[in-house]
């Protein structure tokens, strides 16, 4: 069975930088995509970056050049690094690992509150 940690969430004030990480455990294989998506209180969850094995990068348009997702294949881990962070940024973040191998799967963490204010 698959688990997804997160880690890092916090209180920041506007422009300041806050770093999340996740572990994905219970893998044989390291995930295809692992991703953060956002969800603030009534709306939908959202996605904010993707990274696949291979290193290809994909971003929200609203964090497009403030946020970078990296990731480690050999550990499975995935972090975000968050700069000039804005009240709107404010939100529960999620870390997403999916894969095909040895079955297919889609998992989810539990989440982890960013707050954005002064």
């Amino acid at each position: 069975q698959v688990q997804v940690v997160e880690s890092g969430g916090g209180l920041v004030q506007p422009g300041g930088s806050l770093r999340l990480s996740c572990a994905a455990s219970g893998l044989i294989f390291s995930p295809a995509v692992m991703g953060w998506y956002r969800q603030t209180p009534g709306k939908q969850r959202d996605l904010v970056a993707t990274i696949t094995h291979g290193g290809s990068t994909n971003y929200a348009d609203s964090v497009k050049g403030r946020f970078t997702i990296s990731r480690d294949n050999a550990k499975n881990t995935v972090s975000l690094q968050m700069n000039s962070l804005k009240p709107e940024d404010t939100a529960v973040y999620y870390c997403n690992a999916r894969g095909r191998l040895p079955q297919p799967y889609d998992d989810w963490g539990q989440g982890t509150q960013v707050t954005v204010s002064s």
